[in-house]
Formats: C-alpha cells, structure tokens, sequence
C-alpha cells in the first residue's frame, strides 16, 4: 500500500504533525522571552501614580492595550510610554480569552474593572466557535456603563518581528520554519474586526 500511494497521506500526515509541534513549542519561548522583558502592571502604575501631575502629558482620549497576561504591561504600552512620553487619558489593558464552551452569553461576554484612575483591565471571553468581534464587546462594556467612543479611541497591538538566534531551543531548521508561519499568521486587527484606522502597531524584534 505504501509504494501504491499510501506514502503520501503518511508523509502529509507527519509534515503536518512537525508543523503543529513546531508553533507550539516556538509560540512557548516566544511567550517565555516575552514574558521576561515585561513588567507587572501593578507596578508600573504605581510608579506612574508616584510622578508630579500631568507627567507623563496626557492627550486626550482612550488607548487600548491588547495582552494575553493582564497582569503584565503590555509590551505597545511600554514602548510607547518610551518613544512618545505620553499617556492617554484612559488606558484600557484588554484580554481576550476562549473559553471552554461553543458560545458564551451576552452577560458573561465583557468584564471591566478599573483599578486606578487612569487604568482599567477589560476582559472579553468568546466561545471556541465564535469569531471575535471586538467593537460588538466593547458596545456592550458601554452598556454597562464605560464611557467609550471608537472615534477618540485607538488600539495599540505589538507587532513581534522574529528573528533566529542560537540559543533559541529549537534546531535552525524549526526556527526558520516557525518565523515563516509566525509572518503567515492572522493579523491581529483583522482576526478581531477592529477598525484599521484606529489601530496602532508598535513593533518589536524578538529573537526564537
């Protein structure tokens, strides 16, 4: 059978389990060396807080920070606070989480808390057979009482530019492979239907 063909569903087979096994351990240091250069929310804020007044400027506005850690700064947030020296007026930290169900309620979909007066973490759950629809999430956080409107507010996404290294972990070969699916992958704003003209991407090199 497998001189007759059978070799190729086995080939197609393994070559999508390298694949697979590739992204994730590849998406595992990425999140690892990512998670090392960040700092805890709570105390950047702090800092923040401990400033003079209007330090940094405040320009007028939301920004909206996408993490996978909420307790993490993201890293759009710190190189911005680098390269612009400013703060917006209302800073949003925003996670979005799958949860393990088809669909999650209307009532269960937004969570908001603000924790200081100028920050507050925002966390939307989808179901695994939902597609994201953030500015729909965000209507319903208005609903429940945040003050938002989509023209005076921007979303801030840290675009990663991967490059190999050395001491990534992985042989050459998988890292070369990982940086082609990761340059392949569903662009953020895209994937969650935010408007491009208020998205704002801050790129960052990081090495696998």
């Amino acid at each position: 059978k497998i001189v007759d063909g059978g070799w190729f569903p086995v080939a197609l087979g393994i070559f999508i389990m390298i694949v697979m096994l590739t992204w994730r351990r590849g998406s595992r240091i990425l999140f690892d060396k990512t998670r090392r250069m960040e700092v805890p929310l709570d105390s950047l804020v702090k800092r923040l807080e401990r400033l003079p007044p209007k330090l940094p400027p405040r320009v007028p506005g939301t920004a909206v920070f996408l993490t996978g850690d909420p307790s993490s700064t993201p890293t759009a947030l710190l190189h911005s606070l680098k390269h612009y020296k400013v703060l917006h007026e209302h800073n949003v930290i925003l996670t979005i989480m799958t949860a393990d169900m088809p669909r999650v309620s209307l009532a269960d979909r937004v969570q908001f808390e603000p924790f200081s007066d100028t920050f507050s973490r925002m966390t939307v759950r989808y179901g695994f057979m939902e597609s994201p629809n953030l500015p729909k999430a965000l209507a319903i956080a208005r609903k429940q009482g945040w003050s938002f409107d989509i023209m005076s507010t921007s979303f801030f996404l840290s675009r990663r530019v991967v490059r190999p290294s050395k001491d990534s972990g992985m042989p050459h070969w998988q890292d070369r492979l990982f940086i082609l699916l990761a340059r392949n992958a569903d662009d953020a704003s895209s994937y969650f239907q935010i408007p491009t003209d208020r998205v704002v991407e801050i790129g960052t090199q990081v090495t696998v």
